[in-house]
């Protein structure tokens, strides 16, 4: 193989995977931002939208469920028959995993975080760490201790070819909704009124209720929508790699939060960019190095962006009190 085309197909494995990061990343830059703490519990709802998104998937799906449940073989066979039911069912999977995660993270903030808000920083730190353990044993011990295969519905088929390279529908769609994502996430901060009330939370806590904004709602959805985007990146991670597992979430949540903090740790686009290019990055180590050393590279990078441009490639969105 040449090197051109090396080149070209790790760079699209490493677009693929910074997808899954920036969406990741996206969480933790609008948590950062409000609240100035990091949430080392979204790893493990990154974790939980994939578990979610596989117990509707199966549920919709699963010969075995239907043979227990009669009443749902034609809905499954709808599902399971057509292009367009496919298309349906993994909609309605995206939904109810977004959803769900996306509670999930609103009762941690409610019960884990809020009490603490006026503790020391580091209160909620090992809070958002106990949360972490919490959920990640509860998968544990609930669900499974070992890889649980998960169905990739949209087939490993190559929807085009670039330079002698395939590229499968799964990676463009990967690429293409968190492309998407992130343009809706920006235009409703920009331009909604609720967005806009998280901006202004973001600023300065204190003076945006004061002026009559419902500073509790603009952290709650954060909570909501971070988590939210973080579900769709599981079940997507679980559709590329064929499996997920309860610890799945730590090392993807590491590397998100190096994204976060490489873009500009509370600017979104920042997530966005440090995403991917830690993504290429990984890709580009892995293929011309080796993939043990894959993160030992991406890591690097971070440092060295540290030590030369602090506020991240992009610039740290943290408003300055004086």
């Amino acid at each position: 193989m040449q090197l051109a085309t090396i080149i070209l197909a790790q760079l699209i494995n490493g677009i693929t995977l910074g997808g899954m990061y920036a969406l990741i990343a996206l969480g933790y830059t609008l948590v950062y931002g409000i609240l100035l703490m990091i949430n080392f519990a979204h790893s493990e709802l990154f974790m939980s939208g994939a578990f979610v998104g596989l117990g509707v998937m199966t549920l919709l799906t699963s010969s075995t469920v239907a043979s227990r449940v009669p009443a749902l073989a034609p809905a499954q066979h709808f599902f399971a028959g057509s292009t367009f039911g496919i298309v349906c069912m993994l909609l309605i999977a995206f939904f109810v995993s977004m959803v769900v995660v996306g509670f999930e993270g609103v009762i941690t903030e409610r019960f884990a975080y809020r009490p603490l808000r006026h503790a020391p920083r580091l209160a909620p730190l090992i809070s958002s760490v106990g949360v972490s353990l919490f959920l990640q044993n509860a998968v544990l011990l609930w669900i499974s201790a070992g890889q649980v295969p998960f169905p990739n519905p949209l087939g490993q088929s190559t929807l085009f070819s670039i330079g002698g390279v395939d590229v499968s529908l799964l990676k463009v769609v990967i690429v293409v909704t968190a492309v998407v994502l992130l343009i809706a996430l920006d235009t409703f901060i920009s331009r909604s009124r609720l967005g806009k009330s998280m901006r202004a939370t973001s600023q300065d806590r204190e003076a945006a209720g004061l002026m009559g904004i419902d500073v509790n709602m603009s952290i709650t959805a954060a909570f909501f929508i971070g988590p939210a985007l973080g579900a769709v990146a599981g079940m997507f991670s679980g559709m590329y790699y064929g499996s997920v597992v309860y610890n799945m979430g730590f090392l993807p949540g590491i590397k998100a939060f190096t994204a976060a903090v490489l873009g500009g740790i509370g600017n979104l686009r920042g997530a966005m960019l440090g995403g991917f290019v830690l993504g290429i990055a990984e890709a580009l180590a892995s293929g011309f190095i080796s993939t043990g050393y894959k993160d030992v590279i991406a890591f690097a990078i971070l440092i060295l962006v540290l030590i030369f441009r602090p506020g991240g490639l992009l610039g740290e969105s943290v408003v300055e009190k004086v």
